[in-house]
């Protein structure tokens, strides 16, 4: 069982969510919150696996209720899903870094949201098309930074076949996907990526996105 929350500050959106998720029988919402600081006081008492987050409200925004949340040892378990209606704003790449998991539109269908909160709770990154042009939209604007690699200690710290498997989850490979491409089996596939998050402290898959742009390791169109 999926134990969820759901942050919004607009209650029909709130509750619309929350009918959406408790018509499954794998998921049940333990708590509703209509701010970031409601959000953070419910995490430290739920543990709930999953947060849908909304990004802009009132006292604590979602970026940094989800920052709050991401640092704090004792929710290494909860992830935080976006669920926005600015999936081309900057916010996005703050709330990625705060460690959020990924991003569903308002918009959605119903059934892409249950999808979402499914696969952030088993450690997927979930980028909407949206989002994923608004993250590469951002490095392709960047200044090139060649030399970043070299001076990575995160980079320099991965065996070859970690960096390896690193590239593929940035290019947004599943743990089937590259167990296939490797010749390796779906668990071993799913380790390399948990040693991989262990060892550049990274909360999920989506921020290990963020450091193959940000060091240079994969360049937008690559």
């Amino acid at each position: 069982m999926t134990a969820v929350v759901v942050v919004d500050d607009q209650s029909l959106i709130r509750q619309a969510v929350v009918d959406i998720l408790d018509n499954h029988d794998d998921i049940t919402v333990v708590g509703q919150a209509s701010n970031g600081l409601e959000a953070v006081r419910l995490a430290s008492t739920l543990h709930p696996d999953v947060i849908v987050m909304d990004i802009r409200m009132p006292e604590l925004d979602g970026i940094a209720a989800t920052a709050q949340i991401c640092s704090d040892p004792t929710l290494a378990q909860t992830k935080v899903l976006v669920l926005t209606t600015f999936e081309e704003d900057e916010n996005l790449i703050s709330a990625l870094r705060a460690g959020a998991s990924g991003f569903v539109g308002k918009g959605a269908e119903p059934e892409d949201i249950v999808r979402a909160v499914r696969s952030v709770h088993v450690g997927d990154a979930l980028l909407s098309p949206a989002a994923t042009r608004a993250l590469i939209d951002r490095f392709v604007s960047a200044p090139a930074a060649p030399s970043r690699l070299q001076l990575s200690p995160a980079l320099a710290s991965l065996t070859e076949r970690e960096q390896e498997v690193l590239l593929m989850v940035a290019r947004g490979l599943s743990n089937q996907e590259i167990a296939d491409a490797l010749f390796i089996s779906p668990h071993t596939a799913k380790t390399h990526v948990n040693r991989i998050m262990t060892k550049v402290q990274a909360h999920d898959r989506a921020q290990l996105v963020i450091l193959a742009y940000e060091s240079g390791l994969l360049t937008p169109g690559e």
